[in-house]
């Protein structure tokens, strides 16, 4: 009786954490524009696919842990063919990311995934975005993440652009529905994650700070990662 009390009390500390993957479908012409113009559009598609699978892959060992579940939200694709890719490669949850900026889609992610868990009566998990560009993301920086959650209201994964790869907030920022700091930022600018730092900081929202990455858009970004000693991809891999 004891030892089931126990098994009961280890599962609700875990999986008090939702990941949600933003991605695009790997399609020529649909995905990684910016790369696209630099080594053309299919070489670009093909190295979405392996971005996307590879992440995917990363937030699955946390789910395996029971730290997490994973849900991926795509964006050039109909809701029909996304089940259909979800199924053959065995995501359990998809959804559509919707029209609108980057803001506007994150901010859906946010209250659509936490809507869900309120009409399932499931508990209201802390919800971290992360998006596919990164080929050195590792269950460690997802791990991490995780648990900043437990003590902190907000998780930032800043990349070099200025931006941030990977966003997380705590249950009770959206309930009820908080004063959403991310309102008025020029998404794609060198500015984002200040704005976004700035108005947290008025909104009185405690965060901590991930170590910062390179996110993949460029051709001057591919490079490094064409480092097999540094960064165990090799060019192959991406069928350069």
């Amino acid at each position: 009786m004891d030892s089931l009390q126990n098994k009961k009390q280890i599962n609700k500390k875990k999986k008090h954490t939702t990941i949600v993957i933003l991605t695009r479908w790997p399609a020529v012409y649909r995905c990684k524009s910016r790369l696209s113009k630099d080594i053309g559009a299919f070489k670009a598609a093909k190295i979405q696919e392996k971005l996307t699978n590879h992440t995917i892959k990363v937030a699955e060992e946390i789910q395996k842990k029971g730290f997490a579940e994973i849900k991926v939200a795509i964006d050039g694709i109909g809701i029909k063919a996304a089940k259909k890719w979800a199924l053959t490669n065995k995501i359990e949850t998809i959804s559509l990311q919707g029209p609108g900026n980057l803001g506007t889609k994150m901010k859906r992610q946010f209250l659509k995934t936490n809507s869900e868990k309120v009409c399932s009566h499931q508990n209201r998990n802390h919800i971290l975005l992360i998006g596919t560009d990164l080929p050195s993301i590792s269950p460690f920086e997802l791990n991490q993440a995780v648990h900043i959650l437990n003590h902190k209201q907000m998780v930032l994964g800043p990349s070099n652009d200025g931006g941030y790869w990977l966003i997380g907030l705590q249950n009770k920022l959206l309930n009820p529905l908080f004063s959403w700091p991310f309102s008025g930022i020029s998404w794609g600018s060198d500015e984002v994650l200040q704005k976004t730092l700035r108005l947290a900081s008025l909104n009185n929202i405690n965060f901590q700070l991930l170590q910062s990455q390179n996110d993949l858009d460029n051709i001057s970004d591919l490079s490094p990662w064409l480092n097999y000693k540094n960064f165990r991809i090799s060019a192959s891999s991406y069928q350069l």
